[in-house]
């Protein structure tokens, strides 16, 4: 099966460590260029494998830590695109039964740069020139997105209930600011129902480092003071995606 690469837009955001925000686009603009990035890069057909797209309620998070001004910084942001494909056997309904071992998946996701924000810890709007200077630390300009690209999924644990998790390790490569590494996490992976559709969410977090990405910590003096960030941090997603039905048949002539 052909694969793609993905995640250079949802762990972009990582790399600053100050904040980010929307560098100038408005989220309804992201919104609509996500989607066109959806159906852009989802594979037409992948035989038996079912496909699975991005929805609605995904949620992005940046953790870090900074100088005794600013201890700690967060970014969020609400979109994560792309689609997922996952082949027989694989885990679709709540509670259904599955032998621990490598899971036959692979998917293509991204995040927006400007979909991220730098926020305060009660989830209000930060510092705009900290979404300046996340922006130009991500270098923005040429690499717009995060990707990730899964290469390998294994199920540890089997859910214990209906509405419980699928433990997983996934393994794949990250790709922030053109410079690629391979990183391997834990994901829980549970499936829920959208719309009285089939559909997964998917938990996960880990930590890198952004001198790992060639992305130097911010180091600068701001109105807010003086903003000195660790190298690393803790990327904390929730990604939500929709079973894609078949299209309808063609009409005859």
């Amino acid at each position: 099966m052909k694969r793609y690469t993905l995640f250079a837009g949802t762990l972009t955001v990582f790399l600053v460590g100050a904040a980010v925000t929307g560098c100038g686009q408005s989220s309804s603009t992201t919104a609509t260029t996500t989607a066109t990035n959806v159906a852009a890069t989802a594979p037409a057909s992948a035989g038996e494998m079912k496909m699975f797209i991005a929805k609605p309620g995904s949620k992005m998070r940046i953790e870090g830590t900074a100088n005794i001004i600013h201890p700690t910084w967060q970014i969020e942001g609400p979109m994560i695109g792309g689609w997922m494909a996952v082949g027989p056997g694989f885990p679709t309904e709540p509670g259904q039964a599955a032998t621990p071992g490598k899971l036959e998946a692979t998917n293509s996701v991204f995040i927006s740069v400007h979909s991220l924000k730098s926020v305060k810890e009660d989830g209000t709007p930060y510092s705009d020139r900290m979404d300046e200077v996340m922006c130009e630390h991500l270098k923005e300009a040429q690499y717009h997105q995060v990707y990730y690209h899964l290469s390998q999924l294994t199920l540890k644990e089997a859910a214990k209930s209906n509405g419980a998790p699928y433990v997983c390790e996934a393994k794949g490569d990250l790709v922030i600011a053109g410079v690629t590494n391979s990183i391997t996490m834990p994901v829980n992976i549970t499936p829920i129902l959208i719309k009285g559709d089939k559909g997964l969410e998917i938990k996960g977090n880990t930590e890198v480092k952004m001198t790992d990405y060639k992305v130097a910590p911010v180091d600068i003096n701001l109105v807010l003071g003086h903003i000195k960030t660790g190298d690393a941090v803790k990327l904390i997603f929730t990604w939500i995606v929709g079973e894609k039905k078949p299209a309808p048949p063609a009409a005859a002539p």
